[in-house]
């Protein structure tokens, strides 16, 4: 299928051609066509599938619609979309650029961790899109910048990550200003109950999408585990970084100053790293995020809440230093590569106090993981197991994992 079998408007498609798009991902497929027939959607699907553009394409055909024939030239709020990170939010703000390039259509992005004042100016200007954080948007609410009672879209975006960062009973406050006559479309990658009571409450009959459910990660994601212990990490992803193919490596650490420890001890190594955390200010953070992306810095490191959202083209490499407790944040890490039908290699670090970890994520993705065995600093090795190969070369592995080669992998942690 192709974007103009999709009944957009030229200029819609003009601003996809510019940025080189002919072809639509499965979730833009099947919602675009319900959004643009003013159905309410429910949609599950993973950030790196597409939805911000399932979302954003038609919300904009259709507000350029009624501008066009209302006949209205000034700005006026109609669009609210609600986001729980400010890395995404600014995302979905260059998205809403991008396709509404030939529009004449006002965006803003709001968000915490900076001054408010140009954003307040923006507001005063008139904005006809509001793409927000929950905690800035009550804020100016509050101060009497912002009044949701002209908005006739609303979309919610990473419903499930807003329970995760505690923003429910903020994003309960927000839908309460809200106009009952709207548009509501929502957006979540998992449906644990809350998130389902919520989407009960904010939807009227809506068309439900879904696309690559969680439980499944993306078959062109090469996947594998190398079990070290804890005080071993750092020396071997020294080592695999002697691999010049891993131009650019996403390593996801759990806890903050764990993230801002491994990017000062790479750093010594002479590995360019950067860290992106919560504490860190939103300038610092986007300024990490651009080197990440230019290929000045090597190796970014980030813990979950910082990364979510993070899009970026041609990422070849994620590495879980530590592995999450919680198994659908392994898939949403892994998902940061592999993406628009890429190839990509996601590899993960395993004490043996991660051990339950690993099982109950192979319990969710229904594999198992490959094991390199045989590096330097296998657990194995150093325990003299019978099951531990000879080969020491740890890097030819990387390599041919990375190529879908054909090496083959011993046993799983959870085998042994």
């Amino acid at each position: 299928m192709l974007f103009n079998e999709l009944q957009l408007i030229e200029p819609v498609l003009q601003a996809l051609s510019k940025e080189g798009y002919s072809s639509p991902t499965p979730i833009q497929q099947k919602a675009i066509p319900p959004i643009l027939q003013r159905s309410d959607l429910l949609g599950c699907a993973q950030t790196g599938t597409g939805k911000t553009a399932a979302f954003t394409i038609p919300v904009l055909q259709l507000m350029h619609q009624q501008q066009q024939e209302s006949g209205r030239k000034h700005a006026q709020l109609q669009t609210l979309i609600l986001t729980p990170t400010r890395e995404l939010a600014i995302q979905i703000g260059e998205s809403v650029k991008a396709y509404g390039h030939f529009l004449n259509l006002r965006h803003q992005v709001i968000f915490g961790g900076v001054p408010q004042f140009s954003q307040v100016q923006a507001l005063k200007r008139g904005v006809d899109i509001l793409i927000a954080t929950p905690g800035r948007l009550l804020d100016l609410m509050q101060q009497g910048h912002i009044n949701l009672s002209t908005i006739q879209f609303f979309v919610l975006d990473e419903a499930d990550r807003m329970l995760d960062m505690g923003f429910v009973q903020d994003v309960r406050r927000i839908i309460a200003k809200l106009p009952a006559k709207r548009q509501t479309l929502f957006f979540s990658a998992t449906m644990p109950k809350e998130i389902q009571q919520l989407a009960n409450m904010l939807l009227t009959n809506p068309v439900k999408v879904e696309v690559t459910p969680v439980s499944s990660t993306a078959e062109i994601i090469q996947q594998s585990v190398y079990f070290v212990e804890k005080q071993n990490k750092l020396s071997l992803m020294v080592k695999l970084l002697e691999d010049a193919s891993i131009e650019s490596l996403l390593v996801f650490t759990q806890m903050k100053h764990a993230a801002d420890k491994l990017a000062r001890q790479l750093n010594n190594n002479g590995i360019r790293t950067e860290a992106i955390h919560g504490n860190k200010s939103q300038n610092a953070r986007q300024a990490a995020l651009n080197n990440f992306k230019k290929r000045k810095t090597r190796v970014l490191v980030a813990t979950d809440i910082a990364a979510r959202g993070i899009d970026i083209d041609e990422l070849t490499h994620v590495l879980n230093y530590e592995l999450p407790n919680v198994p659908e944040t392994y898939v949403h890490r892994i998902g940061r590569t592999g993406r628009a039908g890429a190839s990509g290699v996601a590899f993960s670090f395993c004490d043996w106090s991660e051990k339950t970890f690993l099982t109950d994520i192979q319990k969710l993705i229904k594999k198992e993981i490959p094991v390199i065995k045989g590096h330097p600093y296998d657990i194995v090795t150093m325990h003299s197991s019978p099951v531990a190969t000879t080969n020491t070369n740890v890097i030819p592995v990387i390599q041919n994992q990375a190529r879908g080669g054909g090496r083959r992998y011993g046993k799983t942690f959870s085998q042994r």
